[in-house]
């Protein structure tokens, strides 16, 4: 794959803690709230600039406001510019211990058309063409997309010898995430690597398919316009955060589903047995560990699910996907759930722990039943890509997740 350094907007060493900030959408909105009361640095302030008018503002009006908040930033000396292309090695540590080393670097839109970069999620047209627009208006992207590739030895080393010296950032956050940033300016390093990844075919989209999706249409727009166009220009690339699969972390999706399709708790168990060994374990949880067995709660009872072994026919890798399964043999054919992206009768949450919310939630009246399943593994998502199939969305929730507003690439 083709890589190359970029010179990054990044905030000053004292103020990064206070700047770096989740994605906009995981925070509820007392979160926000009270960040943006509290933190007059943090980058919420420029994703969500009506707060400065007490007013909500949507559309291409919000876009110009956060690039003109950005800009404030930049002149108020909060953020500043890298003086010479560099990649930015990127360590976390999260709070059960778990590291995480990889490396920031602009990625090719070429690679993404050419399927170099290869995905396992379908993206929607509408969230595509929005996060365009906002990247075109904004100017800047703060988020990099996640690509995953088999270990290598010889950049691990590189990565070993850059950071035996103090990183440049070192922080903490409130989640207990600890972040590190080391930028590489040596120019024998930076070919080392850049040629390193050029023998790495292909990579693969772990988490981001919009916002690579979205600055692919965007080179493609601006290529248009741009008649002096040579290939080398900023757009041609979007910022990636490039990490060994070993260290990927994949944790599964909860399902909840508000009714049972005119079906009564009775008759959903009988229709279930057609494909399904069903054992009802009341109170007790049951935490679904094997490929093809599900947990399921039901009106005040958890269920295991073992799929029988004559429907484990499978013609390909999609087909063998647990979440894939699910759909095909519960959501689908008893419940009406056929569009997994618009129905709002589903809802999602991530991770098995997640099946104490479900039963609440479930409890509570407000969803019918509730489902998990073990988490994909990278050869299913890597054996699916190179299929050029598709997952059903919300089948992955991937690990690390980076902060915005660390690193900044500009178009």
């Amino acid at each position: 794959m083709h890589i190359k350094p970029f010179k990054a907007i990044r905030p000053t060493r004292d103020k990064v803690s206070l700047i770096a900030a989740r994605s906009y959408e995981t925070y509820t909105k007392a979160e926000r709230e009270a960040r943006l009361d509290n933190n007059p640095y943090s980058f919420l302030h420029i994703l969500n600039p009506g707060y400065k008018y007490h007013k909500e503002i949507t559309g291409t009006a919000r876009f110009e406001l956060v690039r003109n908040r950005y800009q404030e930033f930049k002149e108020d000396g909060i953020f500043i510019e890298e003086e010479a292309p560099a990649y930015y090695i990127y360590k976390i540590v999260d709070r059960d211990e778990q590291e995480f080393v990889g490396l920031v670097a602009a990625a090719s839109v070429a690679d993404y058309a050419n399927n170099v970069i290869k995905k396992h999620e379908d993206t929607i047209a509408l969230r595509e063409e929005l996060f365009k627009n906002y990247l075109k208006i904004a100017g800047f992207n703060a988020e990099a997309v996640l690509l995953t590739h088999p270990d290598n030895n010889d950049l691990q080393n590189i990565y070993e010898q850059v950071m035996s010296a103090r990183a440049e950032y070192e922080f903490t956050t409130t989640y207990r995430d600890t972040h590190y940033l080391w930028p590489v300016h040596d120019p024998t390093l930076l070919s080392k690597i850049t040629l390193l990844f050029r023998n790495i075919d292909p990579v693969y989209i772990a988490d981001g398919h919009h916002r690579s999706s979205s600055s692919y249409l965007l080179a493609e727009e601006l290529k248009k316009e741009n008649h002096q166009h040579t290939g080398s220009e900023s757009y041609n690339f979007f910022m990636s955060y490039l990490l060994p699969e070993s260290q990927l972390r994949i944790d599964g999706f909860t399902r909840m589903v508000m009714d049972l399709n005119g079906l009564d708790s009775e008759g959903f168990l009988i229709a279930l047995d057609h494909y399904y060994k069903i054992e009802n374990r009341n109170a007790e949880y049951y935490e679904p560990t094997k490929p093809h067995h599900f947990c399921m709660y039901l009106d005040g009872r958890f269920y295991s699910l073992k799929l029988r072994k004559g429907h484990r026919n499978f013609e390909n890798a999609l087909e063998a996907l647990d979440a894939q399964i699910l759909y095909t043999t519960i959501l689908k054919p008893l419940l009406n759930i056929k569009d997994l992206r618009s129905d709002t009768r589903i809802s999602y949450g991530k991770g098995n722990n997640d099946m104490i919310r479900v039963k609440e939630q479930v409890d509570s009246g407000t969803y019918a039943v509730g489902f998990s399943m073990p988490p994909a593994t990278i050869t299913q998502i890597k054996d699916i890509a190179d299929a050029d199939l598709k997952m059903p969305p919300k089948s992955t929730y991937i690990r690390p997740k980076l902060r915005s507003g660390v690193t900044i690439y500009e178009f």
